[in-house]
C-alpha cells in the first residue's frame, strides 16, 4: 500500500509541475501551438477548466491556476493522506 501511495504522490507531483510549465507558456509566442504545448493543453486544460468557471479572470490576469495548484497539493498533502489512512485503518 506505501508504494501505491508513493506512486499516487509523485504523479500528483509531476501533474503539478506539468501545470506550471503549461501557465509559464503562455508568456511565449507560439510556445503553446508547438507538439509539447499541445500534448500539455490535452492534459492540463480539463483540470484548468473546473477552477475558470468559477473564478473569473481580473482583468488581464487569470488567478484560476493558481488557486488550481493550490486545491492540487492540498489534495495531494492532505487528502491522500486521509484517504489512505482511511483505507488502512489508523
Amino acid at each position: 500500500m506505501l508504494q501505491l501511495y508513493s506512486i499516487i504522490n509523485y504523479a500528483l507531483v509531476i501533474y503539478g509541475y506539468l501545470l506550471i510549465i503549461y501557465i509559464f507558456m503562455s508568456w511565449f509566442p507560439g510556445a503553446r501551438e508547438s507538439s509539447f504545448g499541445l500534448f500539455l493543453m490535452k492534459i492540463c486544460e480539463p483540470y484548468l477548466e473546473i477552477f475558470r468557471r468559477f473564478i473569473p479572470p481580473l482583468g488581464m490576469i487569470d488567478f484560476s491556476p493558481i488557486i488550481a495548484i493550490l486545491v492540487l497539493n492540498f489534495a495531494r498533502v492532505y487528502g491522500l493522506s486521509a484517504l489512505f489512512g482511511f483505507i488502512l485503518g489508523l
